[in-house]
């Protein structure tokens, strides 16, 4: 298995992103485990474009502190919203032969989305735990109701695996799935 750490950025963790207090500290402990287990963490950041105030170069394009890669840990960058836009990173994951990836991060309806599906049409298990992933209001739902709908209706049974944080945990300390 493989934590996919995806656009944890400084500028998207702000007071207006739903539950964004208990998404950090989700991440993190996904993290910290993920570490102990000798799991891979692997980072993605994305890059609006110059000008965006979210690009390289920018503030708030820095991983947030909180959740920052470790020196050595693998850190894409994309344009897109699917990480597999990175050709890359989608070369790294199928050079590595790691069949199961864990999928935490923002925002729950652009890029945890994109790259949920993506890996599901590339054969990947993914498994996206409760409260590890997150998005804003928006015309049409609160980012509370999008997380649920996304969570409850869309990924399980057809693209993914939603599971609580500690069923997340365990598969991170157990990553053989029977």
């Amino acid at each position: 298995m493989k934590l996919i750490v995806i656009d944890m950025q400084k500028a998207l963790l702000v007071d207006e992103l739903y539950n964004v207090d208990n998404v950090i500290a989700n991440v993190k402990k996904l993290i910290e485990t993920a570490r102990e287990c000798g799991i891979e963490v692997i980072y993605v950041q994305h890059d609006a474009g110059e000008g965006s105030g979210f690009s390289v170069g920018d503030e708030g394009f820095a991983i947030a502190e909180a959740v920052a890669p470790k020196p050595g840990e693998k850190v894409f960058v994309k344009t897109i919203n699917s990480c597999f836009g990175n050709k890359d990173f989608a070369a790294y994951l199928e050079a590595s032969k790691e069949e199961d990836l864990m999928i935490a991060g923002l925002q729950t309806n652009f890029c945890i989305d994109a790259t949920v599906k993506s890996a599901f049409e590339r054969g990947y298990y993914v498994a996206v735990p409760e409260g590890a992933h997150s998005t804003f209001d928006n015309p049409y739902m609160t980012g509370e109701t999008t997380c649920a709908y996304y969570f409850h209706e869309v990924w399980p049974g057809l693209f993914a695996d939603c599971v609580s944080m500690d069923d997340a945990l365990e598969m991170l300390k157990h990553p053989d799935r029977e």
